[in-house]
């Protein structure tokens, strides 16, 4: 058994999340995490210079990073981050797609069209709450996605990011100028800027919790949701039906599967479930 961190890579269309976990017995602790800018004409060397960039700063040693998790929903950039924990630990990366061993029977039609990204925050928002449960993530786009009570992935909805929808409203509508994301005064805005933010949050608050309870239609009424993404936490202050906001729940659930297929320290993996 060995001392090495485990180096947590989650790409995405917009940001590249980096985490890195280090263990005291069977126990983990995410003791650095960033997010890159996620550029898909980047090389494994310039990704791998980042990399080594913000260890330092962070006075990690890189070389204390003796394992890999990797998951892509960029796939010009799959082999590229590949390449990188290649040439930082001498092995591959457990890259999460068909065939790795998630303990999440996936009930989709076509698995493989699942982003892997989606997966991984099923399996940590299962493990963190039990089931039935909704995870929604704020990203490029806005997931929601559903597990039994039982831990199956059933699938889930899909929704343009909200990041996404503010460049196409300014984009398209030339008397709008680009606004904070922030609160307004009030839900009726006196002003453009304040009716945009009202708009935009408070809309996608009231999107959320009516997907929310038509999902419970179908998933049970007790079903929990706790959500994830750079704009959780202001969407969540707005939402009647988000309990619990966990900005690493992708991180975490990567080093989740990481541990059910390559366990670091011999350890069976620890149940992190909260009791409700």
């Amino acid at each position: 058994m060995t001392d090495t961190a485990l180096l947590a890579v989650d790409v995405g269309n917009t940001n590249v999340t980096l985490g890195i976990f280090t263990y005291a017995g069977a126990k983990a602790e995410l003791v650095h995490h960033w997010r890159l800018a996620t550029h898909r004409e980047h090389t494994s060397d310039e990704a791998l210079v980042s990399l080594k960039g913000l260890c330092d700063l962070a006075g990690f040693p890189i070389g204390g990073i003796g394992d890999a998790i990797l998951s892509s929903v960029v796939p010009p950039l799959l082999p590229i981050w590949e390449r990188v924990c290649a040439k930082l630990l001498d092995k591959p990366p457990l890259v999460v797609g068909p065939g790795v061993r998630t303990g999440m029977p996936v009930r989709y039609e076509n698995p493989r069209e699942v982003g892997a990204d989606r997966i991984v925050n099923a399996v940590a928002a299962f493990e963190l709450l039990g089931g039935p449960v909704i995870a929604v993530d704020f990203g490029t786009a806005t997931t929601f996605d559903c597990v039994s009570a039982k831990g199956e992935y059933l699938g889930g909805a899909i929704f343009p990011g909200i990041l996404v929808a503010m460049e196409a409203l300014f984009e398209r509508a030339a008397m709008l100028r680009r606004v904070e994301l922030s609160p307004p005064r009030s839900v009726i805005g006196k002003t453009t800027t304040h009716a945009v933010q009202s708009g935009m949050l408070y809309g996608y608050a009231g999107m959320v919790d009516a997907m929310v309870e038509r999902i419970r239609g179908e998933l049970g009424a007790g079903a929990r949701v706790i959500a994830t993404g750079g704009l959780a936490g202001r969407i969540a202050g707005e939402s009647k039906t988000i309990e619990r906001v966990e900005p690493f729940l992708t991180l975490e659930g990567l080093r989740m599967i990481f541990e059910r297929n390559r366990t670091l320290r011999g350890d069976p993996p620890r149940r992190e479930r909260e009791k409700a």
